[in-house]
């Protein structure tokens, strides 16, 4: 009979009874209380309007509690997630953008979709692929760009983004001469309020009352200062004309781009009717590339003026025989305006300019960035967009976000597990995160991961079911039914310290000095990947794979040239390392031990040691294999080891095998080894074989062998020869 609950997980925990319910209750809106501000500041990093973090928030986190294996784990906008998706999207769309919207909804269905195939397929372990080495050296670099690409927003200065984040964050630091002064101060407090109020008592809803306290500040005295303005208001011609050229461009660009479309489908029609090395195809394919080189020159163009138009600062003068105030650049303003202070006076404040329309008109700014007025009501049903162009664009990101937000995920996830005590199915907890992912995107929802901070904020408040996540759930719906208003004026400022106050945490040199401590190597895999991520960025997909090839190549190189040792007695009465503990080998029995499987990459190697054996032994007559540390035998190795035998054995060398494991026993059988070679052979212990071994070498050569017990004992209590022995077949 099916068990429901194997496929509907929430029926472990639901229904609850009402102790359960009143601390669910009170840990789900303790959750929601930290979630709202902070889903809104990971949507900013991400690229998106502030309010498509409420969407994210909504329904992700009780699809995930219910089709999960977790039954604390606090899914939802993550940092690490959102990076990736600014990452994955910029290169392809102006962040904030419809269409910018448009493709993270499609990344979070591809995503969706990704983490559920791999749950159903029962490939979890995919995410053992990134080595732990991998994600600390990531991780850490992620934070730090995630809060470097904050302080443009904390100091209030805006600078065209560079292709690479270094780049960006220099020319902002030189921008920082143009600071915003209540912007800045406004940031400083929220960062203030939150760390006191963490440090006072953790479980205080410190980053909704920093913004609380920075929103009603912010309306108090004004701080959004947003005018529309005509291009007929521009005082300075030198602005005017700039801005006319911007429109030309734009206009060329929108013309150029239809030209570009229409040429590489008349390419496709002619390639497709006459093939692609005919004169014609070529001179169709020449006019298609000529198109592609002059729309690149007119978007680089159109950037230049857009970076020059946003570092402009003007200053408005109201003229009393006007009906409309004219702006001039500060360095631009007639000197008439001074002489004649009575008619027309200035507000003595910057403007800049933040946007431009069609039409020409300008939105500018003297005060500081808003969240700004977001949609009421509840995210509307919307099935994305689909363009299989971009869906190839977008793939490598997909997933890789899918590794990296499962990983994020399962992590935290097993954590609480430990200390819950409670049963933990990765395959399962795939689907959950792939779901909400699914139904998210189906809702405008970006994608979404399982949180480290809300998920100890929500144990620590005392969840102990996954109702906690659909009460938080039902908090942000009513968030976004009733209070979106009052959120309107909440500064980008103070989401800039959200963010960059959550993601401090995540930046740990201690980790660093362990991986290291444990395995150099490790530890320089963390290195390599941290500066390649730095350097990279935004380019994030190009260092995790990095990494996990490193990681991967490191482990084939180890896996190439495991540890073989050749054993003798220790005093103790037990086989050791012959090198490591100093110990008098035969020369007659040599007892090999492969630590590691054997196949395809290190037959040789394994070859070759036992060949080097033979070279500096000349009276050798018996190899003994102690297979012990043999978990896998491959076609490969198993036809090195019929030439190996064949050819010690027309030399007068036996190749005994013992304790070999049952698996590479049943490999052996099926292969014919045992067939053509003799189970004679093999022995379920070390110490048999070499009973074998001085029986036919006689016992005066057993009293000799450095390899002789002098005390025997009880073969079934020498602890030496501990492990799983093979039959002997």
């Amino acid at each position: 009979m099916v068990d429901p609950k194997k496929y509907l997980p929430f029926l472990r925990w639901f229904p609850v009874n009402t102790p359960t319910l009143r601390a669910d209750f009170v840990a789900g809106v303790t959750v929601a209380l930290v979630l709202i501000p902070q889903s809104m500041a990971y949507a900013q990093l991400a690229g998106l309007p502030a309010f498509y973090g409420l969407y994210a928030a909504f329904l992700p986190p009780i699809v995930a509690v219910a089709f999960g294996s977790s039954h604390q784990l606090a899914t939802g906008p993550v940092a690490i997630v959102s990076l990736l998706t600014a990452a994955a999207l910029e290169p392809i769309a102006v962040a904030g953008s419809e269409m910018y919207v448009v493709y993270a909804v499609l990344l979070a269905l591809m995503v969706g979709i990704f983490q559920i195939l791999l749950g159903v397929l029962r490939m979890g372990a995919l995410v053992n692929f990134l080595s732990h080495s991998v994600v600390v050296g990531f991780t850490n670099a992620a934070a730090i760009i995630i809060a470097t690409s904050q302080l443009g927003k904390l100091f209030g200065v805006t600078v065209e983004k560079s292709p690479q984040h270094y780049q960006t964050v220099w020319n902002t630091i030189l921008a920082t001469t143009d600071t915003h002064w209540p912007t800045f101060l406004l940031g400083i407090l929220a960062f203030t309020i939150i760390l006191v109020l963490r440090r006072i008592n953790p479980l205080i809803p410190n980053v909704l009352v920093a913004v609380a306290v920075t929103t009603l500040i912010s309306w108090a005295i004004g701080f959004d200062k947003k005018q529309e303005i005509t291009l007929s208001q521009l005082g300075s011609e030198s602005v005017r004309n700039l801005i006319k050229e911007q429109l030309d461009l734009s206009r060329q660009i929108e013309a150029t781009d239809k030209q570009l479309r229409a040429a590489e489908k008349n390419w496709l029609i002619i390639k497709k009717e006459i093939g692609e090395d005919t004169e014609r195809s070529l001179k169709a394919l020449h006019e298609a590339d000529q198109l592609k080189l002059k729309l690149q020159g007119l978007k680089n163009a159109k950037k230049t003026d857009i970076r020059e138009i946003k570092s402009l600062h003007l200053q408005r003068v109201a003229v009393e025989t006007s009906n409309e105030d004219r702006y001039y650049l500060v360095s631009d303003i007639p000197t008439e305006v001074f002489m004649n202070s009575a008619e027309s006076k200035t507000d003595n404040e910057v403007w800049r300019v933040l946007s431009i329309d069609k039409q020409g008109k300008l939105l500018i700014n003297a005060g500081g960035a808003v969240v700004g007025a977001i949609p009421p009501g509840l995210p509307a049903f919307r099935f994305p967009s689909f363009d299989f162009t971009v869906f190839l664009q977008l793939l490598g990101s997909a997933i890789a976000i899918s590794l990296i937000g499962f990983m994020e995920a399962i992590s935290i996830a097993k954590a609480m597990a430990a200390r819950t005590r409670q049963h933990l199915d990765a395959n399962q907890e795939l689907i959950g995160q792939g779901l909400a992912n699914t139904v998210g995107s189906l809702f405008q929802s970006y994608p979404v991961s399982g949180s480290f901070s809300r998920s100890a904020v929500n144990i620590d408040a005392g969840a102990v079911t996954g109702l906690s996540s659909v009460v938080t759930g039902l908090v942000v719906l009513i968030a976004l039914l009733l209070f979106t208003p009052l959120l309107y004026h909440l500064p980008q400022a103070t989401l800039a310290a959200v963010i960059m106050v959550a993601v401090i945490g995540l930046v740990s040199v201690r980790t660093f000095k362990r991986i290291w401590q444990v395995q150099p190597v490790d530890g320089l895999i963390a290195g390599i990947t941290f500066m390649l991520t730095l350097l990279l960025a935004p380019h994030l997909e190009q260092a995790i794979i990095a990494g996990i090839l490193l990681s991967l190549g490191i482990h084939l190189y180890r896996t190439m040239k495991p540890r073989v040792a050749v054993l003798s007695r220790h005093p103790d009465g037990s086989l050791h390392d012959a090198d490591l503990y100093g110990l008098t080998t035969c020369e007659n029995i040599s007892v090999i031990r492969f630590d590691g499987s054997l196949y395809f990459a290190n037959t040789s190697f394994f070859e070759d040691k036992v060949m080097l054996k033979l070279a500096i032994k000349p009276g050798l007559k018996y190899i003994i294999v102690d297979a012990e540390g043999m978990n896998q035998l491959d076609a490969t190795g198993e036809e090195m080891l019929v030439q190996l035998t064949e050819r010690l054995s027309s030399a007068g060398i036996e190749v005994l095998f013992a304790r070999v494991k049952q698996q590479i026993m049943e490999v052996l059988v099926r292969a014919g080894f045992i067939k053509q070679f003799g189970d004679w052979r093999f022995f379920r212990r070390t110490e048999h074989a070499l009973e074998f071994a001085w029986d036919k070498l006689g016992d005066n050569h057993k009293n000799t062998c450095p390899l002789h017990l002098p005390h025997p004992t009880d073969p079934e209590k020498d602890t030496s020869e501990s492990g799983p022995p093979g039959d002997r077949s």
